[in-house]
């Protein structure tokens, strides 16, 4: 995994991952790698999603 996250991103070939490829983080990589860019970036907006209750109405 660290291989497809090293650097800014560039450079990722979408062939390089086989169909039916699944994507299995651990925490670790995900707040390394993911989160943590984010918010040092300045790109993280931290809009709330909104919570549905699908129960709520008969369809």
């Amino acid at each position: 995994m660290s291989e497809l996250m090293s650097g800014n991103g560039e450079g990722i070939n979408e062939h390089a991952m086989q169909p039916g490829f699944q994507f299995h983080p651990t925490d670790e990589e995900l707040i390394t790698f993911y989160l943590a860019s984010k918010v040092y970036n300045g790109f993280f907006c931290g809009v709330r999603i909104a919570e549905v209750d699908l129960n709520r109405c008969e369809p």
